[in-house]
């Protein structure tokens, strides 16, 4: 889940104009992995709650959001999407383990395909984040350790915020399992259609859980030191290359993140060996939540750390993408730089379903309703308008 943080920029400039970027950095061709980008404008991946229930299954308006931000050569990324019930974490997310779900989401790519884009789906498992009555035949929610988030709630599945429970350690004899449920939506995902994958190694859910040392407090292979810590990421890495080929495969990192109640008493040497790890394996990119977008439970900004991008750009030198805070000037600016090929928008591709164009032509950006992020019907979903259709009117 990518949540809603205060705006890097100021209010006032959701109704500004922007200086026009047609020449920019930003919108020339790039080479992610086995695809040809024609701009780096990359939908973000945007946990938005509005799957079919019973059964977390994509529908047809899912299909219209998507198809409305897809443009040809474009990247999407989806909506945090769980690989299993036990992963599940919020209501009304959906999955991609289940035929069901491969059929809803065939409807997706088939929609974001017509209109000439690229999707690729992120696939997650919150472990602790979960709440027991997303999934009561399973449990409790698992982690690395047994360690409960000090910070914040978590939603059951009435949608209401309860505090989290104390998470189950997950023994060692389990994590193959869990290895193989990635496999099983790995192949999921190839079966719906989609473009390539995404692993959710970020923002406080599972695979973060036992890569930071403020959650894993393992004493066996998976705990310790950073090798242990990264091993299930790699093993997860290495199982999903053997399904889509290393070219079709991301992953999500959040260094500094503190979102979820994470910590690393040394994320420089952490993370600088995961992503050596990734560029080893040649994967398709690595994709950088930058710490003023990954704040407290408070949605407070974290200023205190370094740019993720430029810290992390020479253990990573392939394709990276950056996001967090980002608006068209900014962005284009890192992508000059070199600190970061592409960027991942948030809300602003929310509300402004154009946003290349936009960006392109220096065109006003709408604001966005946050009352409207999680949940709900079409509205503030597929209602916003482009520039074509607010000309128009």
């Amino acid at each position: 889940m990518t949540v809603a943080t205060p705006d890097h920029s100021s209010s006032s400039l959701q109704n500004a104009a922007e200086t026009p970027l047609q020449n920019a950095p930003l919108f020339t061709p790039l080479t992610v992995g086995d695809l040809r980008l024609a701009h780096r404008v990359v939908l973000a991946p945007l946990t938005r709650m509005r799957s079919t229930q019973p059964g977390d299954v994509p529908n047809a308006l899912n299909a219209t959001y998507y198809a409305q931000r897809a443009t040809p050569g474009g990247l999407l990324i989806s909506e945090a999407t769980q690989i299993s019930l036990e992963g599940k974490g919020y209501p009304a997310t959906p999955g991609i383990y289940s035929e069901e779900q491969i059929a809803g989401w065939r409807v997706v790519t088939d929609a974001v395909h017509a209109k000439g884009g690229y999707l690729f789906a992120q696939l997650w498992h919150v472990g602790r984040i979960s709440h027991s009555s997303l999934h009561p035949e399973q449990g409790l929610p698992v982690s690395a350790s047994a360690v409960v988030p000090t910070e914040g709630k978590t939603l059951n599945a009435a949608f209401q915020p309860v505090d989290f429970e104390t998470p189950r350690a997950l023994a060692i004899e389990e994590l193959p399992r869990v290895v193989a449920d990635y496999v099983h939506a790995a192949r999921s995902a190839k079966a719906a259609g989609f473009d390539g994958i995404e692993l959710h190694s970020a923002n406080g859910y599972l695979l973060d859980q036992f890569l930071e040392d403020g959650v894993n407090q393992r004493t066996d292979a998976y705990g310790g030191s950073v090798e242990n810590r990264a091993r299930l990421l790699l093993e997860v890495v290495d199982a999903v290359i053997a399904v889509w080929g290393a070219g079709r495969v991301g992953v999500r990192l959040s260094p500094w993140g503190k979102f979820n109640s994470m910590s690393d008493s040394n994320p420089v040497p952490l993370f600088t060996y995961v992503l050596e790890q990734l560029s080893a394996r040649g994967i398709a990119y690595a994709h950088l939540v930058e710490p003023r977008a990954n704040g407290g439970a408070d949605g407070s900004l974290d200023t205190s750390a370094p740019d993720a991008a430029a810290s992390f750009r020479k253990a990573f030198p392939g394709t990276l993408i950056a996001a967090g805070g980002f608006l068209g000037e900014s962005a284009s600016r890192t992508v000059a730089s070199g600190e970061a090929d592409a960027i991942a928008f948030g809300r602003w591709f929310i509300s402004n379903p154009d946003l290349p164009r936009r960006l392109q032509l220096g065109a006003a950006l709408q604001p966005y309703d946050r009352s409207s992020f999680y949940g709900g019907t079409d509205k503030g979903y597929t209602d916003y308008p482009t520039l074509e259709e607010t000309s128009a009117r």
